[in-house]
């Protein structure tokens, strides 16, 4: 990673660790990892909108203010295992943040540490699309909407 500016930029989530995320190695399996990556961003971000109950209040409320029926969509994910995410009976910290929103796609960073020691495990980066079923479009990132996401902008974690 080129630049730590992302550690005061990001928003920090608490996700649980399952029993049943470890694989016969004893961590965490790479397909759980994404999973835990999925619940930091909708912690992150929100549930988006006619998809499920919002209770918590999201850190940065962007998917819950999208029209309805928008959808969330992964374009694409890096994924890079810097040491095994052991499973611990506490939840794991995850750093999310925003590596850039432009036209209609979202690149998120994100950073799993160990609960032990705070060793970074796992650094991940993400590229949503935004997409309206309806109409099959995608949905373009207003002007409001990067003036949201622009506080918790960092640089890539690659």
């Amino acid at each position: 990673m080129r630049s730590n500016e992302y550690l005061e930029r990001s928003v920090t989530c608490q996700v649980p660790l399952r029993w049943g995320d470890m694989d016969p190695y004893g961590h965490v399996n790479n397909v759980e990892v994404i999973r835990v990556l999925e619940e930091a961003r909708i912690a992150t971000f929100g549930v988006p909108v006619g998809t499920g109950e919002q209770i918590a209040p999201a850190k940065i409320p962007l998917f819950s203010v999208l029209p309805n029926g928008t959808q969330a969509l992964i374009a694409e994910h890096r994924v890079k295992y810097l040491r095994p995410l052991a499973y611990r009976n506490v939840p794991t910290e995850v750093r999310v943040w925003v590596v850039s929103a432009k036209a209609a796609t979202l690149e998120l960073g994100f950073e799993i540490v160990d609960a032990a020691d705070g060793a970074p495990c796992v650094r991940a980066q993400t590229q949503l699309a935004l997409f309206v079923p309806e109409t099959q479009t995608v949905l373009r990132i207003t002007k409001d909407q990067r003036e949201l996401l622009e506080p918790y902008t960092a640089p890539s974690p690659f």
